[in-house]
């Protein structure tokens, strides 16, 4: 029979205790590949901001903003303030706002909702109805509920899926030199 000392024990408690937090995390290499996920989804969502053309009513006034509302990934929303911070698109600073589910989605111009609101994408989507927003998801269904972009993981590599219809229907125009570098290009309503 072993006994231990009560400091002892009280380090192999710890140590079990820390393991099981670990436990619930991704591990190092996981970390690494959500974060560098989330820096090109970032980029991409920047670019996606000059090949989309929207109408003049969206904005209020010239010097009016782009802003782009995140729901459902706070990584993501982070990442993206980094990467639009002093930047512009056509003269207009982009700013992020990181959304909660049921806030308003009223002076957004681009709309992305994450894996971790996906099942409230129908809703979401719903809402905005008849906004002039692009809409971007990265859920497998995200096309399917209405998404004009959909984020796609394929071999390792972030790539998209443009549903021109959709954006059309928000009442904006996607270039054509960006659904030359989509994966897919749905011809009509998914």
């Amino acid at each position: 029979m072993v006994v231990l000392t009560l400091s002892q024990r009280r380090r192999r408690q710890l140590l079990v205790l820390g393991l099981l937090c670990l436990a619930g995390r991704p591990a190092p290499a996981q970390e690494a590949r959500f974060a560098a996920e989330y820096q090109i989804k970032a980029a991409y969502l920047y670019k996606f901001l000059a090949f989309t053309e929207w109408p003049a009513q969206a904005f209020d006034g010239r010097d009016a903003q782009i802003v782009i509302g995140v729901l459902g990934s706070e990584a993501l929303a982070m990442e993206l303030s980094q990467a639009v911070a002093g930047r512009a698109v056509d003269g207009r600073a982009v700013s992020v706002r990181e959304l909660r589910v049921g806030d308003a989605t009223t002076g957004l111009h681009v709309l992305f909702v994450g894996r971790a609101a996906a099942r409230r994408l129908p809703g979401v989507l719903a809402a905005a109805r008849g906004q002039p927003l692009l809409t971007v998801g990265e859920s497998d269904d995200a096309a399917a509920t209405g998404t004009a972009i959909t984020f796609v993981v394929v071999d390792d590599k972030v790539r998209f899926d443009v549903a021109p219809a959709v954006a059309e229907q928000a009442g904006l125009k996607i270039s054509a030199r960006l659904l030359a570098v989509a994966r897919k290009v749905h011809a009509g309503p998914t």
